[in-house]
């Protein structure tokens, strides 16, 4: 009798950057911070994550590499389950971008700040230097390698600090707030550059115009858990749904006359 050949594995291509079922958290002080939250983020995606202050969006965020562990429910990363077996290559592949770029940048020149992460994983000489030179140039910033980066303008920071982030080839890129405090000018150049890197992206905003510029699909998280789930311009476009979970646009604003740029996923 002919043995039945096992099903292939699925391809990792198809397994989702982040996948997260039925995640529930307290804070030692019992406050409930998320309950059951399933998040699917397909390789490739821009999501956005919107909600009101207090929503559970950074405590949702602190459980994608670790910081926090789950109470209830998973986590995975490209497949990795998010346990501390694997919390080394899960903060490798879950780079997060925070909203001050001073917080991350702490090395006499932009070269070593971007040089810090892959020189720690054990990357030497020209492999060194060349992964450097890549994540600069994937932000436009490979002509300031040498500058010290408090001589650099906050935009200009904030894509270093990118740069620091893209050298550890993560996974998923997660953005906290990546438009405050910009000019116009440098909104638009970060917005150049993050349509243009071949990476999933998650960004945590409040800028629910940048947000539709920028991310196709997004995601109301309100009360610690998932209300909405759609494309950016359907959620915007709903103003009783806005109005309910505390989302403002900026006044004159029309969703519905500014499609978002390169819709869908790469």
């Amino acid at each position: 009798m002919t043995t039945p050949t096992p099903p292939a594995s699925p391809s990792p291509s198809f397994v989702p950057s982040l996948d997260v079922r039925g995640l529930a958290y307290a804070y030692p002080d019992g406050h409930q911070a998320l309950f059951g939250v399933d998040l699917t983020v397909e390789r490739g995606e821009r999501v956005a994550l919107l909600g009101p202050n207090g929503a559970g969006k950074t405590t949702l965020v602190l459980h994608l590499n670790g910081i926090l562990t789950a109470g209830a429910g998973t986590v995975a990363v490209a497949g990795l389950p998010v346990e501390p077996a694997n919390l080394a290559e899960i903060r490798r592949r879950v780079g997060i971008v925070f909203q001050d770029p001073d917080d991350q940048l702490f090395m006499p020149t932009v070269r070593e700040d971007v040089a810090f992460g892959p020189a720690a994983a054990g990357l030497r000489g020209a492999e060194l230097d060349a992964v450097v030179t890549r994540a600069l140039e994937r932000v436009g910033m490979a002509a300031y390698a040498d500058r010290p980066p408090h001589h650099l303008s906050f935009g200009q920071r904030r894509r270093v600090a990118v740069a620091t982030v893209l050298a550890m080839e993560p996974e998923i890129l997660v953005l906290d707030e990546p438009s405050s405090n910009l000019d116009p000018a440098s909104r638009r150049e970060l917005a150049d550059v993050l349509r243009s890197l071949d990476v999933t992206v998650l960004m945590v905003t409040h800028d629910l115009p940048y947000a539709l510029e920028l991310c196709p699909r997004s995601v109301i998280l309100s009360e610690g858990v998932i209300a909405a789930d759609a494309p950016t311009g359907e959620l915007l476009a709903d103003e009783e749904l806005m109005r309910e979970h505390r989302l403002e646009l900026p006044f004159g604003f029309d969703p519905a006359a500014r499609p978002p740029r390169n819709p869908g996923v790469r």
